[in-house]
Parts: C-alpha cells; sequence; structure tokens
C-alpha cells in the first residue's frame, strides 16, 4: 500500500508548513486517476499523525474528476480512466485532470 508512504510525506509538508502550530483541518485534492486510494489516506492519516502536530486535525478529501482533451478535434471529455476515446475515433487524449495530489488548504490553531 503506496498510500502509507504517501500519508507520511504529507504529515510531514504539513508539520513543516504549520510553524509548530496545532493543525485543526488538512484539506487535500486527489485526481480520480492518480492511483492514490483516498479511503487508504484516510484510513492511514490518524495512524501517521499520532503523536505529532496533526494529531486529532480532520482530513478532508475532495476527489477531482478525470478530464482530458483530445488532440484531433480538441473536445474536453470525462475521463474514468487514463486511456480513452473520443466520439471522433481518436485515441490521442491528454489528461489535463485528474492525476494531481495537492495539499489544498491547512487550517492551523
Amino acid at each position: 500500500m503506496h498510500e502509507l508512504g504517501i500519508t507520511r510525506n504529507i504529515i510531514a509538508i504539513v508539520s513543516e508548513q504549520a510553524n509548530a502550530g496545532k493543525v485543526i483541518r488538512v484539506t487535500l485534492e486527489i485526481g480520480k486517476l492518480s492511483a492514490i486510494m483516498p479511503d487508504a489516506i484516510r484510513f492511514c492519516f490518524d495512524i501517521v499523525a499520532r503523536d505529532t502536530i496533526v494529531d486529532g486535525a480532520t482530513l478532508e478529501i475532495r476527489e477531482i474528476p478525470g478530464l482530458g482533451r483530445c488532440r484531433e478535434c480538441r473536445k474536453e471529455m470525462r475521463l474514468e480512466q487514463l486511456f480513452a476515446r473520443c466520439e471522433c475515433g481518436s485515441n490521442k487524449i491528454d489528461c489535463i485532470a485528474g492525476e494531481e495530489l495537492k495539499i489544498k488548504e491547512i487550517e492551523v490553531n
């Protein structure tokens, strides 16, 4: 489960950015095409945050849908997976959203 390592990195970054303040809330954006399972991040978050300034913080996760653009007709479409075919028949699709993992907000007291 690579989400454990990802969660450790998130806690480390949040702790560093909090400047020794108590973290109340962390908001993440996770793309649906990122191969990161939000439920696994939720599961790991409290465990990894234990005995840190993030301990007890609320975790909010916003899931970002996949979005692609066809290189042939320039049409944008929702993507459920990285490989898709456009209505025009082209399979040359660039992913323009859905692969991200961002620490969007940190609330510190």
